[in-house]
């Protein structure tokens, strides 16, 4: 059975599915002031498991990040890259990509949510009232120059991802 800490984030991750399918309910289109939701929830997601959930796993593990830290890092530096252009079909397929890969590995079977569940133990109330209590992500407008497209291109390279953007 799932913990708290686990069933806060996961249920964060439905929230944040749902706000991104009703941003593309319109074929074709991206409804915007949906997706402006949709990103600044997942940059406080992302916020919340770099600042909070991974450097606690570390600590308490004495030190050593978990196994799987670099690889969510760099999805999320991909996920970071593409919610700074204006939202396009393209670019909300490539985060749906991203996340179709990335959401399993932190809840699934010894993934990173029931790995920090573990290692936290009596922890896990503080832990989980950090989560609750991160503040809101102040969301810069949108960047279209050719040079952030090129980083966004970079970044999902770096995280391994083959997706036009």
């Amino acid at each position: 059975m799932p913990g708290k800490i686990y069933r806060y984030l996961a249920d964060d991750h439905a929230r944040l599915d749902s706000l991104l399918r009703r941003a593309t309910i319109q074929p074709n289109t991206v409804e915007l002031s949906a997706y402006a939701e949709f990103r600044a929830g997942l940059l406080k997601h992302i916020g919340m498991e770099e600042k909070i959930l991974l450097p606690a796993a570390q600590r308490l593990r004495g030190g050593e990040p978990l196994h799987i830290a670099a690889k969510l890092r760099l999805d999320h530096g991909a996920l970071a890259a593409l919610l700074v252009p204006t939202p396009t079909p393209a670019i909300v397929d490539a985060i749906r990509a991203i996340l179709n890969a990335h959401n399993p590995i932190e809840e699934g079977a010894d993934g990173l949510y029931e790995q920090c569940e573990n290692l936290a133990g009596p922890e896990a109330e503080e832990i989980l009232v950090q989560l609750r209590s991160a503040a809101e992500v102040k969301v810069a407008p949108h960047m279209d120059a050719p040079k952030v497209i090129e980083a966004t291109r970079r970044a999902l390279a770096k995280a391994g991802y083959n997706v036009e953007v």
